[in-house]
């Protein structure tokens, strides 16, 4: 745990050199709110092969706050793939689709959408226009 807190930390110290404090906060609290929406729009559609598309979407709209939105996407995003993924993987005996290949292919969805790029690449067909 005291590993964990130091990379949290010094993660966050590196990420907010250029940047005042406040305004990373800031930054990261939309971030973190861009992400969420995501999350929630995501399992509302309940739609098949969109869990990319929600990803990179999350990611983009956290990284356009600035550099506090893309720390706060990065953070979230990882442990989401690192803790959640092990666990549904542990508790639905390996069908939870959070394998192995699928957590690397979420996590170039997630890369791609804090880069910048289109999250759109990965919208699936007939995906309802409120997303």
């Amino acid at each position: 745990m005291k590993l964990f807190t130091g990379l949290v930390f010094c993660s966050l110290v590196l990420g907010v050199s250029s940047e005042s404090w406040f305004s990373f906060l800031g930054q990261a609290y939309d971030g973190a709110k861009d992400m969420w929406r995501a999350f929630s729009d995501m399992r509302e559609a309940n739609f098949k092969n969109s869990d990319k598309y929600f990803h990179a979407r999350g990611n983009y709209e956290a990284a356009q706050r600035g550099p506090g939105g893309a720390w706060a996407a990065e953070v979230i995003s990882d442990a989401r793939e690192n803790i959640y993924g092990r666990a549904a993987d542990l508790f639905r005996h390996g069908d939870s689709g959070h394998g192995v290949a699928d957590s690397m292919a979420d996590q170039e969805a997630n890369r791609h959408g804090r880069s910048g790029g289109d999250p759109n690449i990965y919208r699936p067909p007939g995906l309802p226009d409120k997303y």
